[in-house]
């Protein structure tokens, strides 16, 4: 077929349609893309230059603040978030993972309230993840999915009640490379990858939810301003009106994961609150967050051991309890975050030790006043709906807990005193964490158990952002050593030689993206960014 004239902003598919792609790219599908990229694709550029910006100016000594110019919206005590939707009033257990087939299935048996359907740090975007994932969710929600495995087991939905599904789109920051959008004046540039993934669920699946009884949900990763959240609102208004929905019937969880947006709760769930249902306190993304923007700004910004920034320490202490008390004070749910432990079935005391750990983590968001938390693997929802369960009863949320006794100041959130060491075995396990995760990330998988954790982009970032920052911090380590390129270089050799090796492995191409998120003078603000362009189909 003929291109369209340069006048006419168009999609372009790189990659040629496979399969049942066709079903999820249909023309009418497609059309739809491309008026959510005519429409916001120029003021997603926009939000995403005011982002560098910001970052700059963190970085030469304007510390976050709350906003003077919003304050009269947080001093308006009238205004609430339009809540839960239906399927959504009891939040008090959700297990998250990726849309293959088998996990998909895995999550609807689960026992969960609800499940995130992960297309961003679970799920590494290759193109056949990012369609498969679709077609996944779109058998799902028609209770037509089904799977059989290589080895002929055959995995099926057999659950009477399944959790409602709450996807997360990729962040603003991301591409689509293997869709070009050829806007008005002919610039060709890569698709969104939020704008992608949330269009085509959308699409497809709003009307089937509506009629199962629950709704088109989603959560929001990666917000760092109000402005981004507004962005988000029009493109749900945008939806609803294309769509015949009617108002308010999307819903958004916005995970405050990013260090400006934790300055700007009240503010995000503003300008979402026809669209709200509640903030999700992303911990792992968060610290990454504190380290990114802090990363230049001085040796007392320098974090210990990954294993030593635990949910206790002041600014991850002063974070959470601001975001209980910010969404109750506005109707909204407080979700937790998700504890990295996880259960082995081959080492009882492994999974014993896993059960302690989340069961604490779980006892304390519950008595902070979280409406419900995560979990990465089923074994462990009965372990954190035992936690809420003590505390709710049979009631669906802690809404009526205010928390007015919380004081929340800028320099509370900005407290990173641990006061313990970075060791040679930290630094040895962010880089072999990082290596081997981005590994299997280039081989298609976005949630990878290492060590008995579950490890995504977002522990990722966090390895390689730590090595980056006490290598310009002139660091040493516990033992004396300094912590130069070379001494990590030493390490990634290690990691190679001590990596399973097998015919189509990818552990030499995860070095090279290591090498250059980690240990250039540069620092990408997304390792996923360059490695995805460079090395993922």
């Amino acid at each position: 077929m003929p291109s369209p004239p340069a006048s006419t902003p168009h999609l372009r598919l790189e990659r040629p349609l496979e399969g049942r792609d066709a079903e999820i790219l249909t023309p009418a599908a497609i059309a739809f893309l491309t008026e959510l990229h005519d429409r916001f694709a120029r003021r997603r550029h926009d939000r995403l230059a005011a982002r560098l910006r910001r970052r700059f100016e963190i970085g030469t000594g304007d510390d976050p603040h709350f906003r003077a110019d919003t304050a009269h919206i947080r001093e308006d005590p009238s205004w609430r978030v339009a809540g839960a939707g239906p399927g959504l009033e009891d939040r008090r257990v959700e297990i998250t993972g990726p849309t293959d087939p088998k996990m998909t299935i895995n999550a609807l048996n689960s026992g969960a309230r609800v499940w995130l359907a992960d297309q961003e740090d679970a799920t590494s975007p290759t193109w056949r993840n990012v369609i498969g994932g679709q077609l996944s969710l779109f058998d799902a929600i028609r209770g037509q999915l089904s799977f059989t495995s290589p080895e002929g087991k055959r995995y099926e939905v057999t659950a009477e009640r399944t959790p409602t599904i709450v996807m997360r789109p990729r962040g603003w920051h991301l591409p689509e490379k293997h869709v070009s959008f050829i806007d008005r004046s002919g610039r060709e540039l890569p698709a969104s990858g939020s704008l992608v993934d949330y269009g085509l669920y959308v699409f497809h699946n709003a009307h089937a939810l509506i009629a199962a009884g629950r709704g088109p949900y989603f959560y929001l990763p990666k917000i760092e301003s109000a402005e981004e959240a507004r962005l988000w609102d029009d493109v749900f208004s945008f939806t609803e009106e294309r769509l015949g929905l009617a108002h308010g019937t999307i819903r958004a969880t916005v995970l405050i994961e990013t260090l400006p947006a934790a300055f700007e709760m009240e503010e995000i769930l503003f300008a979402l609150r026809d669209h709200c249902a509640g903030l999700n306190a992303g911990r792992w993304d968060y610290i990454f967050s504190i380290i990114k923007t802090y990363r230049g700004r001085g040796a007392r910004f320098v974090l210990p051991d990954r294993s030593e920034v635990t949910m206790t320490v002041p600014f991850m202490r002063a974070y959470t309890e601001l975001l209980v008390q910010t969404c109750h004070k506005r109707g909204a749910y407080a979700i937790g975050g998700m504890s990295a432990f996880i259960p082995n079935r081959r080492r009882p005391e492994v999974t014993e030790a896993a059960f302690e750990k989340v069961a604490a983590d779980k006892r304390r968001e519950a008595g902070d006043g979280f409406d419900g938390t995560w979990v990465a693997h089923p074994d462990l929802i009965p372990v954190a709906r035992a936690e809420f369960d003590a505390v709710l009863g049979d009631e669906p949320n802690q809404l009526g807990r205010t928390r007015e006794e919380v004081s929340v100041e800028p320099a509370d959130l900005l407290d990173v005193r641990i006061g313990r060491p970075v060791t040679a075995a930290g630094v040895r396990g962010n880089v072999s964490v990082a290596i081997r995760y981005i590994e299997a990330w280039l081989r298609g998988l976005g949630a990878v158990a290492i060590d008995d954790l579950m490890e995504d982009a977002a522990t990722a970032e966090i390895s390689r952002s730590q090595i980056w920052q006490w290598i310009h911090q002139d660091h040493r380590t516990a033992e004396g050593t300094p912590i130069t390129r070379e001494y990590v270089e030493s390490m990634v050799q290690d990691v190679l030689a001590d990596a399973p090796r097998a015919a189509g492995d990818r552990f030499d191409d995860a070095a090279a993206v290591f090498r250059e998120v980690a240990l250039r003078e540069e620092f990408p603000a997304f390792l996923t960014l360059p490695a995805y362009a460079k090395h993922l189909n």
